[in-house]
């Protein structure tokens, strides 16, 4: 379990989505990556197939930036690879909080405001994080795909993927809910659970998946155990169907959401959670916390 310090939670809670004045590429304290995640934005127009309720993406300010150039997105990772390998990252908050032992780039992510596997050039731009992490020498670092799930089926993002397991990757797909009320309550999209599910499938046989799973708050009441079982009924069919699934994360809400009636869950509620996953489902579950305890929902 990730049990975080004061000065680490407001680290994370800051979360800045630009690097100085890059467009494209940020590099951001990770809870889940336990140090440094250097995020690459697909998705500068903020389009996404999902309208999660936690969202923290503005959507009500228009895109400083629409479209992604490769060449730009290029220079900026270097750019913050170098501040990393030269040091001066950590001259400013909140990259100067980290210990020694979090100075380090975990991570390539392609992640930002929206779902990256909607970028018609995905597999280009693992190229280009790909052909980075060599050059600077992180080989342990990861490419890490953060996803809805929604398109992993596709053929061109397939193929995208195979690049991805070259190159130390992982996907984390997200399922926040085990039914199709719940699903459509908190991650609002025309696409169906049932078919988020078969995609993740699709990926899970393949090689091994995250499941990154986000419960919160809604109108101050938690998931209910029923919408918790049913969520594990739906991991328990994967792993029948021959998807492997490397690890649960289990977390809540770090950060301002979308809508005003949602709020974090407290570390006990968490914990409740993980416990019935572990009970139910034979795979690791990791839990990360987003708030103090004691402190009250807003």
């Amino acid at each position: 379990m990730n049990q975080p310090g004061e000065t680490m939670r407001q680290a994370w809670q800051r979360h800045e989505r630009r690097w100085r004045d890059n467009r494209y590429v940020y590099a951001v304290v990770s809870r889940r990556s336990g140090g440094i995640s250097v995020g690459m934005n697909l998705n500068p127009d903020k389009a996404c197939n999902f309208d999660c309720i936690y969202c923290q993406v503005n959507r009500r300010e228009p895109p400083a930036v629409r479209k992604v150039d490769l060449q730009v997105l290029a220079a900026e990772l270097d750019r913050v690879l170098e501040a990393h390998r030269d040091g001066s990252l950590f001259e400013a908050a909140p990259f100067s909080a980290l210990p020694p032992e979090q100075r380090i780039v975990r991570d390539i992510a392609f992640s930002g405001d929206g779902e990256p596997t909607t970028y018609p050039h995905l597999e280009q731009a693992i190229r280009v994080a790909a052909d980075a992490r060599n050059r600077f020498a992180i080989t342990d670092a990861k490419l890490i795909l953060i996803t809805d799930g929604a398109y992993l089926a596709k053929p061109a993002v397939r193929h995208a993927l195979a690049l991805i397991d070259q190159n130390n990757g992982e996907i984390w797909a997200k399922l926040d809910a085990g039914t199709e009320e719940f699903f459509q309550l908190v991650n609002r999209s025309h696409i169906t659970l049932e078919r988020v599910l078969e995609n993740i499938l699709d990926a899970a046989r393949s090689r091994p998946v995250v499941i990154q799973s986000l419960f919160c708050s809604i109108h101050g009441q938690t998931p209910r155990l029923e919408e918790i079982e049913a969520y594990c009924g739906r991991l328990n069919r994967l792993l029948e169907a021959g998807g492997r699934l490397k690890m649960i994360q289990v977390y809540s809400i770090a950060r301002g959401p979308a809508e005003s009636f949602v709020a974090a869950l407290s570390n006990a509620e968490l914990d409740q959670i993980a416990s019935t996953v572990r009970s139910r489902v034979a795979v690791p579950v990791d839990v990360y916390y987003g708030v103090a305890e004691g402190k009250p929902r807003s």
